[in-house]
């Protein structure tokens, strides 16, 4: 597993959103505790603290932080396990491949995201907090790969410069320039180029 933190999933057998997530996590060879949940009627006390908004299934907790909404929670699997390092760890065609499979899903993302203003709606939430520290990544995913977020997924960057406006975000992620400092150090020095 490519993080060692702890994976849990809380799922119902038939869901097929459920069922896209545990795809999801196979396909990247995560191991995982399954939860099954007791529904419709008796959800657990971890769902309904885990999935404030919505109290559905699935939820993923990835040492112990909560993500929901099936293809977020794809989005990110795919994220963490893998896909936005490949574009500075990757150079030529396979970088150009990796490209397209980024962006592809920032556009999945953009379309969950839809009008609303947060990934919950108006209210700014966990979905959001899981998945805003990869905005402080784009300007080395752009500058390694030269492409424009921007102008491929504009949602996403509107998404993220109200996510910035926040107290909490822009004061947490990392700027954006030392990250990609740190990756040049890193390919310097493991001979990834």
């Amino acid at each position: 597993m490519a993080h060692e933190k702890s994976v849990e999933l809380l799922d119902f057998w038939v869901s097929p959103f459920g069922q896209r997530v545990r795809i999801a996590l196979a396909e990247k060879g995560v191991n995982y505790a399954y939860m099954e949940e007791d529904l419709p009627n008796n959800k657990s006390e971890l769902l309904l603290k885990s999935n404030l908004v919505y109290k559905q299934i699935p939820v993923l907790l990835h040492g112990g932080k909560p993500i929901s909404q099936s293809l977020i929670i794809v989005q990110y699997i795919d994220e963490v396990y893998d896909c936005g390092s490949k574009l500075w760890k990757l150079k030529g065609e396979e970088q150009a491949v990796a490209k397209e499979e980024y962006i592809e899903i920032l556009k999945l993302m953009e379309g969950e995201l839809g009008e609303k203003k947060f990934f919950g709606g108006d209210t700014f939430g966990f979905v959001d907090i899981a998945l805003v520290p990869f905005v402080a990544w784009f300007y080395t995913y752009e500058t390694c790969s030269k492409y424009s977020i921007r102008e491929k997924c504009p949602k996403i960057v509107a998404w993220a410069n109200r996510c910035m406006e926040r107290e909490s975000v822009s004061k947490t992620l990392c700027d954006p320039k030392k990250i990609y400092e740190f990756v040049l150090n890193f390919e310097e020095r493991f001979g990834v180029k």
